[in-house]
């Protein structure tokens, strides 16, 4: 049985924080497809760590909906060499943008957070009471703090203001608009640039950095898009939600796949002495599966989509 509506976004001003990038890109892609007009400030025009800017943005246009989806984002190599930047631009943004929020009367709001929130060693499929129960994946704890952070900052409103403030936290993402930059990709979009180029290089050896025998779900970016508008429309309780895929592969396996979608056909080696990661991360979304929301996209189908809009985007990404 799916929830019902308790929350109607037909005719609201709906601000997607983070438009152009992946996970922003999909979810306005999925609300103007069912005819909702969307309000987007490209970063010249509004940087979001800037809490001034911000407010005048808000005062300006006065969103009913805000869905924060910015934030900087990368792979192991990018947070360990920047943990500066990935724990003040994101404090700074999800600061801004949720405060500017409450400020000027947003009557709902929807933060993105991410599973790297949770502990390094959490309990398989993991839950959402897991947060802060252990230590962090040292990798990427910096953009874990922001996280944690943001989806505090949220119930807080909540808690003191009454707002209805709500945040989900997804799975590993792929699709179309991902960063495929060399040094700052997450696995799945390094592994299939790579795979590409070596295929087009015709070398005989694709290196993956660590053993490859970590596991992860992975979820097509649009299904989270339609998790997102599903629970902007159907949720409003104090309790953050997990939303994943149910679909898990080793890092090994991914490559395996990246190499077959890009045509490449020569060995794959594992480089032991770079890191792994967090070990597993598959999140429990049985709550979530109680409001009535399925994902749709299967792995294969979606990793062609993404392959295809590498290859027809790949003379816009930078080397």
């Amino acid at each position: 049985m799916t929830a019902p509506k308790i929350y109607e976004l037909a005719g609201k001003r709906i601000f997607v924080a983070g438009h152009r990038g992946m996970v922003g890109s999909a979810i306005v892609r999925h609300l103007e497809a069912v005819g909702h007009a969307v309000l987007s400030a490209p970063r010249a025009a509004l940087d979001l760590r800037r809490q001034e800017r911000v407010e005048q943005w808000f005062d300006a246009h006065r969103p009913d909906v805000v869905v924060l989806a910015a934030g900087k984002v990368g792979g192991i190599g990018a947070n360990t060499s920047q943990p500066v930047e990935f724990l003040l631009d994101n404090l700074l943004i999800e600061a801004n943008v949720i405060g500017a929020a409450h400020k000027f009367g947003a009557e709902k709001l929807l933060f993105l957070g991410s599973s790297c929130i949770y502990p390094k060693f959490a309990a398989q499929p993991i839950q959402e009471s897991a947060l802060l129960s252990g230590p962090l994946e040292p990798t990427n704890q910096w953009y874990a703090i922001a996280k944690i952070a943001g989806l505090k900052l949220a119930e807080a409103f909540r808690v003191e203001h009454g707002c209805d403030f709500i945040s989900v936290m997804p799975t590993n993402l792929y699709g179309p608009g991902d960063n495929f930059e060399p040094a700052s990709a997450h696995v799945l979009p390094a592994l299939l640039r790579r795979a590409h180029e070596a295929a087009e290089a015709g070398v005989e050896k694709l290196v993956v950095w660590g053993s490859g025998a970590p596991q992860r779900e992975m979820m097509y970016v649009d299904d989270l898009a339609d998790a997102c508008v599903f629970l902007l429309e159907r949720y409003s309780g104090a309790s953050f939600l997990n939303v994943g895929s149910g679909e898990e592969f080793t890092i090994a396996d991914l490559a395996r796949k990246a190499a077959a979608v890009a045509g490449f056909t020569g060995d794959i080696a594992f480089d032991t002495t770079k890191p792994d990661g967090t070990p597993r991360k598959r999140l429990d979304t049985s709550a979530l599966a109680a409001l009535g929301w399925r994902p749709r996209t299967p792995f294969d189908e979606g990793l062609a989509r993404t392959y295809a809009w590498f290859r027809a985007n790949r003379a816009t990404l930078r080397a």
